[in-house]
């Protein structure tokens, strides 16, 4: 063990001495007043312990004992002090041991030293509860009640409250604390009667609509808070009914647009299309001009993989018409996207915007970008403004522009990272360049396959001729061999497309039909296996 510093014992005038970093944050007055009674009876017994800091003494243990001194003798008393040369870290832990070993040493205190020392040890947890000497669960149920607010810490120090109050406050969001502090003062709740009256407001995290991937680590999360205390309302709840109400606020936007962009697309997909059901192809020269889309190519030149299961044509395939070879018309990517321009952009858009309300990093550096690059003004007017008395307050489209300013202000950070996604949500909707949209989804790994998969209303869209270009990009053909899907493609369209759609073993989910796709190539279905292991032939 290491020997202590050298320290020597002496006298001080009070006026030399100045109160240190002490981690106690509560004096009781009636021991204060029992200790100057004392200490005018016995004088001082015990010294206090000072280090020497920039031309004055500045305690480290035995500030009770500075301020009843101080009290019961005036400032020129001179004081026994002990002097030993200390560094603001030595000097911080053993406060903080002295603080500790004391017998009514508060909860919240501990909670105050646990963070100063983490921050001591840069954040590593282990290192902080070591040099504490307390166990790793003491350490982080201490540090998890530094989230209480100062009110409620001050309650618990002033034992107004219990430690179970306490650490079930302190799983609540910190604006709401005070509040329901003063529920507990002013019905005189015991824990178990605060715990169900928390438990009335809390949501089960089962029941969301949204996605629930963030709720997993939050502190919120009564999961964690179970590991965290012996106090806690049930498993599987959310204890901030103000996050969850906004990201299910946010879920049902999403979710609205993308039924309203669904309608539009079935409406332009019910639209009359001149097409004979004995020549499908014969309309293909009235088409929109596949040069309609530049960005997308031709998937039969792309050099490009397009996974395992099936590869594109090697040639453009002909159409099966029955009419002149002359007319013939060939089918390509490029020409079955520009059926689906507006489903893919209103698509990929929708994805967008929902990865966003699910992300408030990466909406706020979509607002970022936009606001640096002049776009973000298209966002139209009432796409927000419509929505903000259910995003901040049923009262703040009402205020003036003053007041709107404080209302922000005053905005809980989980609030305002809901709001950013809404607002990242809405530029994915309403900015003019498509380009922007698929920019960001690229750079934000967003995901068709996970909201999107083929189905009726997009096959219907097509030509036979089309169909059979989709069904062997997407595995299709190989699956149910070129003679079984001739003999499905001699059949009329509807009935094409139901066999199409039901093949026993086929699954179309995870698979993008290069028309769907951002580069114009086709999107085989993620590689799910788990690779296996390979032996280690040296061992």
């Amino acid at each position: 063990m290491n020997a202590p510093p050298p320290s020597h014992l002496t006298n001080l005038p009070l006026s030399r001495i100045t109160k240190g970093d002490n981690p106690r944050r509560y004096f009781d007055q009636k021991k204060h007043a029992e200790m100057v009674a004392s200490m005018r009876l016995r004088g001082v017994i015990q010294p206090i312990l000072l280090r020497p800091k920039d031309g004055i003494y500045v305690i480290v243990a035995g500030e009770r004992r500075y301020r009843a001194a101080l009290e019961a003798f005036g400032a020129e008393f001179e004081m026994p002090v002990l002097i030993r040369e200390m560094t603001d870290q030595e000097a911080l832990e053993a406060a903080i041991d002295e603080n500790d070993t004391r017998d009514d040493a508060s909860e919240t205190e501990q909670a105050d030293a646990a963070v100063r020392v983490l921050a001591a040890c840069r954040n590593d947890r282990a290192e902080a509860a070591g040099r504490l000497g307390w166990s790793r669960t003491k350490f982080d149920r201490r540090l998890a009640l530094a989230e209480l607010s100062e009110t409620v810490k001050t309650a618990l120090d002033e034992r107004r409250i219990k430690v179970g109050h306490a650490e079930l406050l302190a799983v609540i969001p910190a604006d709401k604390q005070d509040t329901a502090l003063a529920q507990i003062l002013g019905r005189n709740l015991d824990v178990n009667e605060t715990r169900k009256e928390l438990m009335r407001i809390t949501h089960n995290l089962a029941s969301a609509s949204f996605d629930r991937t963030e709720c997993a680590t939050c502190p919120f999360n009564s999961a964690a808070q179970q590991v965290l205390f012996e106090t806690h309302v049930d498993d599987g709840h959310c204890t901030n009914p103000t996050c969850f109400q906004l990201k299910t606020e946010a879920a049902e936007v999403i979710r609205f647009e993308q039924e309203e962009r669904a309608a539009k697309a079935a409406r332009i997909a019910a639209a009359p299309v001149v097409e004979d059901d004995d020549n499908d192809d014969a309309s293909d020269e009235a088409k929109p001009s596949t040069d309609s889309q530049p960005r997308l190519e031709d998937t039969a030149s792309s050099s490009e993989s397009v996974g395992t299961l099936a590869s594109p044509p090697a040639t453009p395939i002909k159409s099966t018409s029955r009419g002149s070879a002359a007319h013939e018309p060939t089918v390509t990517a490029k020409s079955i996207a520009a059926r689906t321009a507006d489903l893919r952009e209103a698509t990929w858009r929708t994805a967008l915007a929902r990865a966003l309300a699910g992300n408030a990093a990466h909406a706020q550096t979509t607002i970022l970008v936009a606001a640096m690059s002049g776009t973000l003004s298209q966002i139209k007017a009432d796409t927000l403004t419509s929505r903000a008395g259910l995003l901040i307050g049923p009262a703040f489209p009402d205020l003036d522009y003053k007041g709107k300013i404080a209302v922000i202000r005053a905005l809980s950070d989980p609030r305002a990272a809901n709001v950013l996604s809404v607002i990242g949500g809405a530029y994915a909707k309403d900015v003019a360049s498509f380009e922007h949209v698929a920019d960001l989804a690229r750079v934000f790994d967003v995901d068709l396959r996970d909201t999107w998969k083929v189905d009726q209303a997009f096959l219907e869209r097509f030509t036979k001729g089309e169909l059979k270009f989709i069904a062997q990009e997407c595995g299709l053909i190989a699956h149910v061999g070129e003679k079984r899907f001739a003999k499905m493609l001699a059949s009329k369209k509807p009935e094409l497309i139901t066999d199409m759609l039901n093949r026993i073993g086929f699954d179309w989910a995870g698979r993008l039909p290069s028309a769907m796709t951002l580069d114009g190539t086709y999107g085989p279905p993620p590689d799910r296996t788990v690779p296996q292991m390979v032996p280690d032939l040296a061992a």
